[in-house]
């Protein structure tokens, strides 16, 4: 699944947007070790699936990265399908599911209309503007009955109350794509009403500042704060200041929203 990172567009993680961005391609070798590899993944896969309907036959997870949390939405009577543009992704999500993996782009999916019972998308719709797109497209997919589940909130799932967030939190931009209210929103229109939610813990994602720091120099915040080359080092150096550079901060929790389609 796609976070959030500095250097190539979101297109590359199933958006097909050109914000700047991670190279997902050449992220894929090292993404699940840095996004904490399979606790998160198995956490993450069964708050989705809390919210699929036991009698749903097919899903597709859009912006599958490389497959660790698609593999584990799978159940018996439910055949699960991945998309993503990147193609480093792809390459990687197809050897957890052999012949189960397209490459699409999430504003427009390479699927028919009301073919799918279910539709994930799971750390996409932060990332990209054309997060209306994205939900209309998942909702064209789907069959009258079905459910988008997606996840919401990102941002605000990372922020812990812990000192990185107090420095972070004046130089986030404002737009949040993900919001869930936009969202809801977003389903609305497309026919789509909220059938419930889910939360789950991202394991092994409690932010250092050590490595925050880093990752504020490299840019991979860059979509997200609003700073100039200055600020920004400015703010890397105050993160590097925090006492404790080493130990982890409290591990997010991310929301999940299960959509209906209706009949």
């Amino acid at each position: 699944m796609s976070t959030e990172g500095a250097t190539e567009s979101a297109g590359d993680a199933g958006g097909g947007v050109s914000a700047p961005l991670i190279d997902y391609t050449a992220e894929a070798a090292v993404y699940d070790e840095t996004r904490g590899g399979v606790p998160r993944a198995a956490a993450a896969a069964a708050a989705v699936l809390s919210l699929v309907p036991p009698g749903a036959g097919t899903l597709l997870d859009v912006a599958c990265g490389t497959g660790l949390v698609t593999e584990r939405l799978a159940r018996p009577g439910l055949r699960v399908t991945g998309t993503d543009r990147a193609h480093g992704m792809a390459r990687t999500a197809v050897g957890r599911l052999p012949g189960a993996v397209v490459l699409g782009d999430s504003r427009q999916l390479p699927f028919g209309d009301a073919v799918f019972d279910a539709v994930t998308a799971v750390w996409l719709l932060h990332l990209v503007p054309e997060a209306e797109q994205i939900v209309a497209e998942c909702a064209r997919v789907l069959r009258p009955g079905g459910v988008l589940v997606t996840t919401v909130d990102k941002d605000a799932g990372h922020d812990v109350g812990c000192d990185i967030d107090a420095l972070l939190a004046p130089h986030l931009r404002p737009e949040v794509y993900d919001r869930a209210d936009l969202v809801e929103a977003h389903a609305r229109a497309r026919g789509l009403t909220v059938a419930g939610e889910a939360r789950f813990t991202g394991h092994g994602q409690g932010r250092t500042p050590r490595r925050t720091a880093w990752a504020v120099r490299e840019g991979r915040y860059a979509a997200r704060l609003a700073l100039s080359p200055a600020g920004t080092r400015e703010l890397a150096d105050r993160i590097d200041a925090l006492p404790d550079p080493g130990l982890a901060r409290p591990e997010p929790r991310f929301r999940v929203l299960g959509l209906r389609k209706g009949s």
